[in-house]
């Protein structure tokens, strides 16, 4: 375990806007930041940091807390997981009780397993690529004639596989782990005959990252000429690996992405690697893979504008017109770079260099209606059939687009560079939108389960106020209010010690506002001062998600409202007295209905006529109470 003097040391050092900023592209809003949430599919940003509270609140999904609890909600980690993250980030030392052995690491959670696992097997391949003679000669020879330079191979910490069948299965079982886990994390292959074998030989490794820098995959490069071997090879999916959700170069682009406001993406490892050699280090790939919908929304997290480079030769084409639609269905503006006919990122750097590398980059990219177009005229030339197809198509790419303003705007270039009326464009985009709205409208139709209704039952009732719920809504106001303006005044004392005061015999029904209320109790019979903060460090992660949602105003008013407009607005803060005792009253108000509704109940289960004229008593005092408290909340009741 780590130690509590390690934990605290972390928490001391978190800086929430630097952490989350690791993973979202954080934009200033007055005095926090927004971005669009990374835990949903968003069009409008809902996700917002307060830095002063050190708190972040999404209201698309409704999470909320403070920087570990982030790193634990959005990279799947433990608790411990994410501090060990968090201390390797600010340079804090992790110490560790004492008596835990190699072995008893590795059979922690399976999850922390694997990464532990992938960690270990991602230095033995760094290892064998620069101490054993095979990887010198073989690998490192190889990176070289790339043209990778030592940073670079640190950079992205390339390895090396021996050819050998179990040169990691060896070295693995003999520091403890098991093969079993090896199994699982896709590094050993088992056959039913009980043959067993390294997935990794004789290859070049390159190392796949999250977001937050583990490693969660690998690719492999075959440098000999084996027969019935492919070139590459990939992990498979993993517990922690699930290649439509990984976009190659991302951990290491991020910072760049955000820096640039835009973003290449390529295809393959060495596309990115090259780049980065050629100071160009905006960039990733899809691995491989065809471009999936979660990493184009991965991409959309760092920013909207995303440059496709593609080969100029017949399948870079086709592979360019199959994910524009895509990155644009995605709500990403994208532009494109055919490079010449033969090349590749990788092979264009190393060729040119990255002066001119980076020159034909800027002087050759162009929107992709631009693009389109000049690949259509070719195509269509003087064939009036072929044109009309080709902007059918080009009509059609548009219509993906969900900005609807964006879709006009390229609507009137279409126009303008085709010589053809908007009009007409708007026409056939608008049937191709009505089109695709029917066939949304013809599925949910076929989801949907059919009602049928029976005439002969009556229709139900409208339910009755549910009391328990209006206590609940008033001890989350309650609640809030103590944890906006708890160190406010209330004429000659703390308005948390008055309010302490005023609900001394109040017991909270909700469990976490309860919670929060015993804290905050606790610490007004210290004469404590207590904060956010505090509760960022001591709550539990419900408490801190509660807390993340009462502190956080997704609005503010803006500035200019008042010297500019003339438009003023008195702060709750300015009224907080009036506030506070009127919620008081609305809390006894809600308690009083719910013990009358008790007293009824029990009253028709008295055995006697006796207790029935108890529970009769109880019950005219009560509604006495409500009527006095009512009185002084303006509220009419009925009799």
């Amino acid at each position: 375990m780590i130690t509590r003097e390690t934990i605290d040391e972390v928490k001391n050092r978190v800086d929430i806007v630097d952490v989350i900023g690791d993973f979202v592209s954080l934009k200033r809003s007055g005095q926090n930041y927004k971005a669009l949430s990374p835990f949903t599919n968003e069009k409008t940003p809902s996700f917002y940091v307060v830095p002063a509270k050190g708190i972040f609140k999404d209201f698309s999904s409704g999470k909320g807390g403070d920087g570990i609890t982030f790193v634990m909600e959005h990279e799947g980690m433990s608790y411990l997981e994410a501090i060990r993250y968090l201390a390797k980030k600010y340079g804090v030392e992790i110490k560790e009780e004492e008596g835990r052995s190699e072995q008893e690491k590795a059979s922690q959670s399976e999850r922390d397993s694997l990464y532990i696992l992938m960690n270990f097997a991602k230095d033995h391949y760094r290892e064998l690529l620069t101490k054993s003679e095979e990887g010198r000669s073989i690998g490192l020879s190889y990176f070289r004639e790339r043209g990778f330079n030592d940073r670079t191979i640190d950079k992205f910490e390339l390895g090396y596989s021996l050819n050998e069948w179990d040169n990691l299965t060896r070295t693995a079982t003999g520091k403890g782990y098991s093969e079993d886990m090896l199994e699982k994390a896709g590094l050993l292959i088992r056959k039913d005959e009980g043959k067993k074998y390294d997935r990794f030989r004789g290859r070049v490794i390159f190392p796949v990252h999250n977001l937050s820098g583990k490693v969660i995959a690998f690719g492999a490069r075959i440098l000999t000429k084996e027969k019935d071997q492919p070139k590459y090879i990939n992990s498979p999916e993993t517990e922690i690996y699930h290649k439509s959700n990984v976009l190659y170069g991302l951990y290491q682009a991020k910072n760049e992405i955000r820096k640039h406001e835009f973003c290449y993406l390529v295809e393959g490892y060495t596309d990115v690697i090259s780049m980065h050699q050629a100071d160009v280090e905006n960039v990733v790939a899809s691995s491989g893979t065809a471009l999936t919908e979660e990493q184009i929304k991965l991409m959309r997290r760092f920013t909207e504008n995303v440059t496709v480079l593609y080969d100029g030769d017949a399948a870079g084409i086709k592979a360019a017109l199959r994910g524009i639609d895509l990155v644009l269905k995605g709500g990403l503006n994208v532009r494109i770079v055919l490079l010449p006919d033969g090349e590749d990122p990788d092979s264009y750097a190393r060729k040119h260099g990255s002066t001119e590398f980076r020159k034909f980059l800027s002087e050759h990219t162009q929107d992709f209606i631009s693009f389109k177009i000049s690949l259509y005229s070719k195509e269509a030339s003087n064939d009036p059939i072929k044109k009309a197809e080709a902007i059918r198509e080009i009509v059609t790419t548009i219509g993906v687009i969900p900005d609807p303003i964006k879709r006009s705007v390229y609507i009137q270039e279409t126009s303008r560079l085709l010589n053809i009326q908007e009009s007409v464009l708007l026409s056939e985009l608008n049937k191709g939108l009505i089109t695709e709205r029917d066939k949304k409208i013809q599925e949910k139709t076929k989801q949907a389960p059919k009602e049928t209704l029976d005439p002969l039952v009556a229709a139900p009732q409208l339910a009755k106020t549910d009391v328990a719920s209006m206590v609940q809504l008033q001890e989350r106001e309650t609640i809030r209010l103590l944890l906006n303006y708890a160190e406010s005044q209330y004429e000659e004392q703390r308005l948390m010690d008055f309010m302490m005061t005023e609900l001394e015999d109040v017991e909270f029904t909700n469990p976490v506002f309860k919670e929060i209320y015993a804290m905050f109790r606790e610490a007004a019979e210290k004469h404590e001062v207590i904060d956010t903060l505090y509760f960022m460090e001591h709550g539990s992660p419900a408490v801190k998600n509660t807390v993340a949602d009462l502190t956080t105003n997704r609005y503010e008013i803006s500035k200019y409202w008042a010297p500019k407009y003339h438009i003023y607005i008195s702060s709750e803060k300015e009224k907080i007295q009036d506030v506070a005792f009127t919620n008081i009253l609305r809390l006894k108000f809600r308690l009083i209905q719910r013990l009358i509704e008790d007293n009824l109940a029990e009253m028709k289960q008295a055995l006697s006529q006796s207790e029935e004229e108890k529970h009769l008593t109880i019950h005219e005092q009560l509604k006495g109470g409500e009527k006095e408290i009512a009185s002084l909340l303006g509220i009419v009741i009925p009799k």
